[in-house]
């Protein structure tokens, strides 16, 4: 994702019940949101997966998928619970663009992460910066359980790499967002 592309989603007003209406903005991430789950779930079944030197297999799309949790956090944070309808538009087009293994493990292990990933989002009173953290450490670990297990290839090796590589992008945009909040923070001490 870009830093410009960060930077819009990070000038997300806070999250309120239900917005009255869906402007311009509000639309554009949850668009944003609903495509990256059909991208990202098109591009597990068209890329293979890398052997590692202990013969388990990695899905190296993985590293992208925690930008996605992120992504979900901006959306819902726009639009409120509205994002559960961009969550299941998602679902069901993805189904449509793999195998049908693939396709229910992806829908599964999206659902049940995002789920997670939402449910820790919406009832945590925490900082944002603090909830993207929270929630991708509890939806990343279960969108790759779920996933795996249903797949076929989960050990403990490829569970483990799989949720790193998914956390570090939520690990990366938890700390461009704490700095922000940190600055606008002292910059309200100043005033």
């Amino acid at each position: 994702m870009s830093p410009s592309a960060l930077a819009c989603f990070a000038a997300a007003p806070p999250l309120t019940a239900m917005p009255p209406t869906l402007t311009l903005a509000p639309m554009f991430t949850l668009f944003t949101y609903m495509a990256l789950i059909v991208g990202v779930n098109y591009a597990f079944a068209v890329t293979p997966l890398i052997e590692l030197p202990n013969g388990e297999l990695w899905a190296p799309l993985s590293l992208i998928v925690g930008f996605i949790f992120v992504v979900r956090d901006y959306a819902q944070r726009r639009v409120g619970h509205h994002v559960l309808w961009a969550m299941l538009v998602g679902c069901v087009i993805s189904w449509y663009m793999a195998t049908p293994q693939l396709a229910l493990a992806s829908a599964a292990a999206f659902a049940m992460g995002e789920l997670g990933d939402w449910a820790l989002f919406t009832f945590t009173n925490r900082p944002f910066s603090q909830r993207i953290l929270i929630s991708s450490l509890v939806g990343a670990p279960l969108d790759s359980v779920v996933f795996l297990l249903i797949i076929g290839l989960a050990t403990p090796w490829s569970i483990i790499t799989m949720s790193v590589s998914k956390l570090l992008g939520a690990l990366l945009v938890f700390w461009l967002v704490r700095r922000r909040e940190q600055r606008e923070y002292a910059m309200g001490l100043e005033s």
